[in-house]
């Protein structure tokens, strides 16, 4: 399975990009955040990557975050929506301001984006608003930095993702590894802006056994 993809754009439309990774052109279905984001021409671009494999069909859906598409694979959990409605619901809303019209049942919000009618915005609340809890406190952790965004230097995304994977290893489930290593990577910025991947492990797994 594809989890990630790194290279250029090589062409970019309304709903996807080609990809162009070691000379191989992945086409990527994305939403528009990730469209109005792209790097000039020639520098590089990281997508977290979602993988649907059907019968006579594989899909790519690429996202600029982990929240991005751990919010995309929520929706899909929701009956009547598909990768094409919610790709237009992360195009019409922020994940933040999508998590905050499910968890208060903000059915105007939600049917305002094509393809959700009432019934299927209804759903939407049902299934998800306690899910939603988690994800809203997972940006509350994102957000303990001036102006609400996390300051990483390029390199330590894929940095979180090596620890992460380290952790899922040692038996943790993704959701618990991800939210340590988000933490943990989150406080060592604020006093390294280089953190090495043994000592973000190390704070990650305190985190998880001192619980």
């Amino acid at each position: 399975m594809i989890a990630m993809l790194r290279g250029v754009v090589a062409r970019a439309a309304a709903a996807y990009i080609v990809l162009d990774v070691n000379g191989v052109g992945y086409k990527v279905n994305v939403p528009l955040t990730v469209i109005e984001g792209l790097p000039e021409a020639g520098q590089p671009l990281t997508l977290v990557i979602h993988m649907q494999v059907r019968e006579d069909d594989i899909s790519l859906f690429g996202f600029s975050s982990e929240v991005e598409l751990r919010v995309f694979e929520l929706l899909l959990t929701v009956s009547g929506v598909g990768p094409k409605v919610a790709l237009g619901l992360l195009s019409a809303l922020t994940a933040d301001d999508l998590a905050q019209a499910i968890s208060s049942e903000d059915v105007r919000t939600l049917t305002k984006v094509p393809g959700v009618g009432a019934k299927t915005a209804q759903r939407m609340v049902l299934e998800l608003k306690e899910k939603i809890a988690q994800f809203g406190f997972e940006r509350r952790v994102d957000r303990l930095t001036t102006g609400g965004t996390v300051q990483r230097r390029e390199g330590n995304d894929a940095l979180l993702d090596d620890a992460v994977s380290a952790l899922i290893n040692l038996g943790y489930n993704k959701p618990e590894a991800q939210r340590a290593a988000d933490a943990a990577l989150l406080e060592m910025l604020q006093t390294n802006p280089a953190p090495k991947f043994a000592d973000l492990l190390r704070a990650s797994l305190n985190r998880l056994t001192n619980r």
